[in-house]
């Protein structure tokens, strides 16, 4: 039983300028039967219409052995895992792998139910091709890039931010900050990436403001409750996001 989000979404602003620059949704599996590179090249033919672009994807892997007299590192390996599939002229890509698939969208970015819904079918075309398969993980990230007008104090536009000690010089030149946010209500977890970009030659900074919400699950074939949990890692990623930025941020997106 998948448990009730902090709230309820219509509470939130759908912005005309949202400064959302990629989404992704993510299905990790194990497939329980063989699947090979060629089953997952059966995909193209079933979306080619709207994903022109094909390549292969290559995983890389390394393995570190560890032992009483030390550890050793074997070289690396790589393998294709997988396709991506693009249509450039809509900024889209899908990906079918060997371990799941992913749906990315580019700016600009609609809404959530488009997004979900176009997700939901080219998934269904990926489940068509695995056949009986375990989900493991669920995941939606959403990478932002916020441009605030120079000069600005960081805490009037984003309340999720480095601390400076007072007692130092509160400039900063760049940083990267890492936050790891467990939700037990949901049994989720986000995690929240910031860093900053070089000024824009009209005197703004761009903060990249990246959030990855994730629920590890264990659902066996095509369960209908999945799209449920898909929805309440949106509304957290959607707390992480409103409950992190100002009425200033707000405008600039309006």
């Amino acid at each position: 039983m998948f448990r009730q989000a902090r709230i309820n979404m219509g509470d939130y602003t759908v912005f005309q300028h949202a400064p959302i620059t990629e989404a992704l949704l993510d299905i990790r599996v194990e497939l329980q039967q063989p699947v090979s590179l060629s089953n997952l090249d059966q995909y193209h033919e079933k979306i080619k219409e709207r994903f022109p672009e094909k390549q292969q994807r290559i995983a890389f892997k390394a393995n570190i052995k560890l032992a009483p007299e030390g550890a050793t590192a074997a070289i690396p390996t790589s393998e294709p895992d997988g396709y991506l599939f693009r249509s450039t002229a809509n900024n889209k890509i899908v990906q079918a792998r060997l371990d799941g698939f992913t749906f990315n969208k580019l700016r600009p970015y609609e809404n959530w139910e488009a997004f979900k819904s176009e997700a939901q079918e080219l998934w269904d075309f990926y489940y068509q091709i695995a056949g009986s398969l375990r989900i493991t993980r669920l995941a939606l990230r959403y990478i932002n890039r916020i441009e605030i007008p120079l000069p600005f104090k960081f805490k009037d536009y984003i309340l999720t931010l480095p601390e400076v000690a007072p007692s130092l010089p509160q400039a900063m030149s760049g940083f990267f900050m890492q936050l790891t946010i467990p939700n037990p209500d949901i049994e989720a977890t986000a995690v929240i990436n910031e860093t900053i970009e070089n000024v824009t030659d009209n005197q703004r900074l761009p903060l990249i403001f990246d959030i990855d919400v994730f629920r590890e699950v264990n659902l066996i074939g095509n369960k209908p409750e999945m799209w449920a949990a898909f929805d309440q890692l949106r509304d957290f990623k959607n707390n992480v996001f409103f409950d992190s930025i100002t009425e200033k941020t707000r405008g600039l997106f309006e």
